[in-house]
């Protein structure tokens, strides 16, 4: 159901992705938690929320952080998604549908005016706060894209009231503007708008573009950022007086577990149907399959591994695990995610191989898929070809065809052919230089192809993944030197645009979840110089593809093939989920999220 992460990374619970065997890290769990004044619901081990102010940056850009914690507080402009829909729903948004004009380079958004907790109004200028703030200081955004929609292209942005107007340098296709720059936006309550415990500011309220506004928001932005990240800070008056969604956060722990209110205020259709909802920290799928055994967590996950059948098609589950099978329902669906290794194109030891594509492709080729599907996830995943997700609407995308299917042939000819020799076990730079047939740029002569490789640890079906991987590129001669680490630290730590430079390949265990960039065309992960482009990678014709499609309305087809071909990541597979629901509970609409986003609202015993 829900996914652990992302940088904005796709981490499937209970699939690819689960936990190692450490322990449950909450202190305690009453016995006969599914009472019903509370819900209680596994977070994803080792992946706990630990940021809470809504304009994050990339290393806090993770669905532990947005999706499953902070929305079920602040509520943003357009929200998307819903149970299986990834569709905006307009009834579930702070604003209604913007209104373009003047060749779609004006946009008018006109909002609703529901409450914060405070009793202040969500109005236009709690989305001028985050405009200006993203002004001031746009790479302290995880989507953020030089040159292209907010805030570069913006000429100026006014709020008056409920209305807010942005007036753009150049048009824009609307569905890419409102999905991906739009829908970003979290508008936030001006008791924020500090820049201590006691110095109030004027990013709110100042003019779009004026230095004095700058100024004011590039001090706002460094306080609230470091306070966003003192979970001791997490349930206080300040953060809980800016909630506008269905609850406010009652209790939270360095650990990760927190307890969350239904929110009285809240303006939506959809109030807490139970008073309270649980969140439970924990470091292992064991600790928490223990849980589930003795029925104290109503909603959770458990590794594939302990399946004893498979699933029969990608989004549906097979059957349960015989501890679970009398009290819970077994769940699985299809997230809008691709999953990927992260290629780190920055100063690594290894980059002068990355930016080869013949040893890119010859690592892709040896990457066999369909066998990590049937072996290590049981059925309950399916292979990624290109960076849109295999659920986006034909409409947008046509058929995409892996160019690199598995063969351990044609990987071992790909680097013969370009001046490696296999020495003993060990490919060796026979032929430098950069002519046809030779090594290429960087590379001398006698080198050794060695990658580092970090994973995340301890989690078994993506261990078992690596393994397979790891095992098939030692045999065509490449030295593996290996590192794992916590999600976070794999996360957040690992990649080249987060300050990562030891490791050549991460596997964070999922990828990238299109959510807030809800249309995938993938300016925040591929663009040179985006936000969210952790491996540094930067390619002109990518550049182009994906400026064509977010300007006008065509499909996305070259730029997936492109993804496809060129490999900005490695692809592997993508994990459909094993989550566990409690029979006693009951949702309106359903328990798997495409866009994994945690709305226990909707759910009731």
């Amino acid at each position: 159901m829900f996914q652990k992460g992302r940088i904005r990374t796709a981490f499937v619970l209970g699939a690819a992705v689960t936990a190692v065997a450490v322990g449950l890290i909450a202190p305690s769990i009453a016995s006969g938690a599914s009472k019903p004044n509370t819900i209680t619901i596994a977070e994803g081990a080792n992946a706990t929320p630990n940021y809470i102010l809504p304009f994050y940056p990339g290393s806090q850009c993770t669905v532990a952080n947005t999706s499953q914690f902070q929305q079920l507080m602040f509520q943003p402009l357009y929200f998307y998604g819903l149970g299986s829909s990834a569709a905006v729903q307009p009834k579930l948004s702070t604003a209604n549908a913007p209104v373009y004009s003047n060749g779609n380079k004006t946009v008018t958004v006109t909002m609703k005016g529901w409450k914060f907790a405070d009793g202040q109004t969500v109005d236009a200028e709690s989305v001028m706060f985050f405009l200006n703030m993203y002004d001031a200081v746009p790479s302290g955004f995880c989507t953020y894209t030089p040159g292209l929609g907010l805030p570069d292209d913006v000429a100026s942005a006014t709020g008056t009231g409920n209305t807010v107007v942005i007036h753009l340098k150049k048009a824009v296709s609307p569905g890419w503007f409102t999905a991906n720059e739009l829908a970003v936006i979290t508008p936030m309550a001006n008791s924020w708008d500090v820049t201590s415990s006691t110095a109030k500011s004027d990013c709110a309220s100042g003019k779009y573009g004026a230095k004095a506004t700058i100024a004011a928001c590039i001090k706002v932005q460094k306080y609230l950022n470091a306070l966003g990240a003192k979970t001791s800070t997490f349930t206080s008056g300040f953060w809980q007086s800016g909630v506008s969604g269905a609850y406010t956060l009652t209790k939270f722990d360095d650990l990760g577990n927190a307890t969350f209110k239904g929110n009285s205020k809240y303006s939506g259709p959809q109030k807490a149907q139970v008073p309270y909802v649980k969140l439970v920290a924990f470091t292992s799928t064991t600790a928490e399959q223990n849980q589930l055994e003795a029925g104290n967590i109503d909603l959770g996950y458990v590794d594939p591994s302990v399946l004893t059948s498979g699933a029969p098609k990608p989004g549906l589950a097979g059957a349960n695990w015989g501890p679970l099978k009398s009290k819970f329902n077994l769940v699985s669906g299809i997230p809008f995610s691709d999953n990927y290794m992260n290629l780190n194109f920055g100063t690594n030891p290894g980059v002068a191989f990355l930016k080869q594509l013949y040893v890119r492709q010859a690592l892709q080729s040896s990457i066999n898929q369909l066998s990590i599907v049937k072996n290590a996830f049981k059925n309950y995943g399916f292979p990624t070809d290109s960076a849109v997700p295999v659920n986006t609407p034909s409409s947008e995308v046509g058929k995409i065809t892996n160019p690199y299917p598995f063969n351990l042939a044609t990987a071992e000819k790909d680097f013969t052919s370009n001046g490696w020799t296999n020495q003993s076990g060990q490919l060796v730079c026979t032929s430098p230089g950069t002519a046809a047939g030779e090594c290429g740029a960087g590379i001398a002569s006698g080198a050794d192809m060695t990658l580092a490789v970090e994973y995340y640890s301890g989690v078994p079906t993506l261990t078992e993944e690596m393994n397979d991987i790891i095992a098939d590129w030692t045999s065509l001669g490449i030295k593996v030197t290996q590192g794992t680490g916590t999600f976070g630290a794999v996360a957040g730590g690992c990649p080249a645009a987060y300050g990562g430079t030891t490791y050549d390949i991460c596997n964070w265990g999922g990828g990238w979840l299109y959510a807030p960039d809800y249309y995938p065309s993938g300016e925040p992960l591929y663009l040179t110089g985006a936000g969210s482009n952790s491996g540094l990678y930067s390619n002109a014709t990518m550049d182009s593809l994906i400026k064509a499609s977010i300007s006008s309305n065509v499909p996305l087809t070259p730029y997936a093939k492109f993804t496809a071909s060129n490999l900005p990541d490695l692809w592997d597979p993508v994990a459909t989920g094993t989550t566990e629901v409690s029979k006693s509970l009951k949702s309106s609409i359903g328990f798997w999220s495409t866009l994994e986003t945690l709305t226990p609202e909707y759910f009731h015993f």
